[in-house]
């Protein structure tokens, strides 16, 4: 493993070809997904030069924390489906990377046991139907220890994963959202054909009527920082940061929810600007590299979420599989900022960018 993306076909090897498809997929014919990509390959850094880089910082806090990079693991449900040790893993490597670690709703392990590990812990919260169970995940999430909470506002239903449905998919066996306990949703079960268990229980769970007024009774629940994830419209951005959101995540979840959004990448700017610096801003959807890190940062990002590779990774090694993408990543970030004659992320944010029609911002 040369790179973080050279994880992926590493765990192609070990994975069953339906678990590989589901974490590989995206919504509808993919376009998004392979959108995402294509917006970094066609967006082109300007470096300067005569800068002494003899030393590169790549610290940054994120959410009042202190990070090694500007880089935390994203939000990644189910990680047991892809290793038996699952959260506690990618968990672990996250820590020692000194990054931060994202715990899903749906994960597939405890968000104590996963704070447990020492990792500096992040909570993922969907919008649930039963708003009690919301307020309980909450009160967990702040008794273990987490430092903030990410509410993905971009999930009022799950899209169309044609790959999932074709095969329809079904988790493997022992592996459960735990958050739902043994509640009779809280097991996917079994998929017709055409279906996604998976699918069948985000619907039964996630509440499609979230609204901007829901965030003041959230506010009122928690005293932790407030991330929104999956924001791609300069407006929302506008009206996030004037609702006094402490974090954005500029995402269009990998593509796997509306097929045909625009990348992220492309929203990133137009996003910033409306943010005018109310609030941190973070990045994810097509990450692969460091070099794809400092594009970001260059765009207007504090720091962004890392998600395929680290599931790749994960599948790969385990939590060394995990730790080894992560340092990968770091060692890519600090050689892209000597190069650029960045020594610091602030460097970093001034530095130019061209499109693929010579256009530079």
């Amino acid at each position: 493993m040369l790179t973080p993306a050279d994880a992926e076909a590493l765990a192609a090897d070990v994975l069953p070809a339906a678990v590989e498809r589901f974490v590989g997929g995206a919504a509808g014919a993919e376009l998004t997904l392979r959108a995402n990509r294509a917006a970094f390959d066609r967006l082109h850094l300007v470096p300067r030069v005569l800068a002494d880089v003899s030393s590169v910082s790549t610290a940054r806090t994120l959410l009042g924390t202190a990070s090694a990079l500007p880089v935390a693991v994203a939000p990644l449900a189910y990680q047991r489906a892809v290793h038996p040790d699952g959260e506690l893993a990618t968990a672990r490597a996250a820590q020692d990377a000194g990054v931060p670690f994202t715990a899903c709703t749906f994960s597939s392990t405890h968000v104590e046991d996963i704070a447990a590990t020492g990792a500096t812990t992040w909570f993922q919260l969907y919008w649930l139907r039963d708003r009690g169970h919301t307020e309980e995940l909450l009160k967990r999430a702040e008794a273990a220890g987490c430092r903030a909470v990410m509410l993905t506002v971009d999930t009022p239903r799950m899209g169309r994963r044609q790959a999932d449905m074709r095969g329809a998919f079904t988790l493997p066996e022992g592996v459960a959202a735990v958050h739902f306990g043994r509640r009779p949703d809280g097991v996917p079960g079994d998929a017709r054909s055409g279906t996604s268990a998976v699918a069948a229980q985000t619907a039964n769970v996630v509440d499609p009527s979230l609204r901007w007024a829901d965030l003041d009774w959230l506010r009122e629940r928690t005293s932790l920082p407030l991330v929104l994830k999956g924001v791609l419209d300069p407006a929302d951005a506008e009206r996030a940061a004037g609702c006094g959101v402490d974090a954005l995540v500029v995402s269009n979840h990998g593509g796997r929810q509306l097929d045909g959004a625009i990348p992220a990448l492309d929203a990133l700017p137009a996003v910033a600007d409306a943010v005018a610096g109310r609030c941190e801003l973070l990045f994810d959807s097509g990450v692969r590299s460091g070099t794809d890190v400092l594009k970001a940062l260059a765009l207007g990002a504090d720091g962004v979420l890392l998600g395929r590779p680290v599931l790749w990774g994960l599948a790969a090694g385990g939590h060394q599989g995990v730790l080894r993408v992560l340092r990968l990543l770091a060692e890519e970030l600090e050689t892209a900022l000597a190069l650029a004659a960045c020594p610091d992320l602030a460097a970093a944010a001034r530095l130019r960018v061209a499109n693929g029609g010579g256009t530079i911002r």
